[in-house]
């Protein structure tokens, strides 16, 4: 069970929260309860949020992976680009290495639009990834990962450098990734879903309720041990701002073994996962002024 750090932004994700110090606290919380993977992204304040990770774990203790996301932008009013260039993904990756607090970043992800439209650049996948071909050279990444991959993008990607791990929505409700999930699944690549409690719509949904009382559990954990069991590829990071909610869950990990193969199986049917596909990203967005 990891955790996903953009909840700690202030509203809609952008600046510093109202109290940094208990973003620090909680990052440091996070770490004392056994959490060793940790997702942020420099567009998250922007910067803000690795700025925060930087100051409260400074180089990563040992055992714990920060995987952070470039190759997307904020753009007017707070809205999210897509912006693989690869002077942008350069300039990212230098900027997350100070704002963290580290000279080398474990697992540097390249954003995609290829699973949520909206607006992006069009830039060659080879040219993106270039860029962080040859930081790695340089020793500034260890591992390449992709959010927002199509299945083809992923078979594409690969034959430009290996992929350590692939982040796509994937949660109870949405099975848009299950295509990359299974071919994650089959390579040995981690697939990390991101909204895994569907902002959190999944807290209050119905099938999530006899298991949560028969276990004695919140449905949200239910949710989550659902995620753990779908798949041995999965590494979940939920975020939240709450400490109470941190504790649940890291718990949720404990309880998915708790789960019954029935179980799994029946909120696994609740999707027909043969349908699913990823939706199609828009047309590019014109160049930056």
């Amino acid at each position: 069970m990891g955790y996903g750090a953009m909840q700690l932004a202030g509203p809609d994700v952008w600046g510093f929260p109202d109290d940094p110090e208990a973003a620090r606290r909680m990052l440091r919380l996070a770490v004392e309860l056994g959490v060793t993977f940790f997702d942020t992204a420099n567009a998250y304040g922007p910067r803000t949020v690795n700025q925060l990770i930087g100051q409260a774990l400074g180089s990563n203790p040992e055992g714990v992976v920060v995987g952070n996301k470039v190759g997307a932008v904020r753009g007017p009013g707070g809205s999210w680009v897509v912006d693989g260039r690869p002077e942008t993904v350069r300039r990212q990756v230098h900027e997350a290495l100070a704002d963290l607090r580290t000279d080398v970043s474990e697992l540097t992800y390249l954003r995609l639009a290829g699973d949520t439209p909206g607006a992006h650049h069009d830039v060659p996948l080879e040219e993106s990834l270039g860029a962080l071909v040859e930081l790695r050279d340089q020793g500034l990444i260890r591992r390449i990962g992709l959010s927002g991959a199509s299945p083809r993008m992923l078979a594409r990607a690969q034959r430009t450098t290996p992929v350590a791990a692939v982040q796509n929505r994937f949660n109870l409700l949405d099975r848009s990734g299950v295509q990359v999930l299974a071919d994650c699944e089959a390579q040995g690549i981690l697939f990390v879903p991101y909204f895994p409690l569907a902002a959190g719509r999944l807290g209050e949904h119905p099938e999530l309720t006899g298991p949560a009382e028969r276990l004695g559990a919140t449905p949200a954990q239910i949710a989550l041990s659902w995620l753990l069991r779908r798949s041995p590829a999965v590494v979940a990071i939920p975020g939240t701002s709450d400490p109470g909610h941190l504790r649940s869950n890291v718990d949720a990990a404990g309880i998915a073994e708790r789960l019954t193969d029935v179980e799994v199986a029946h909120l696994t049917g609740l999707v027909d996962e043969s349908k699913a596909a990823l939706d199609q990203p828009s047309p590019p967005a014109g160049r930056p002024r």
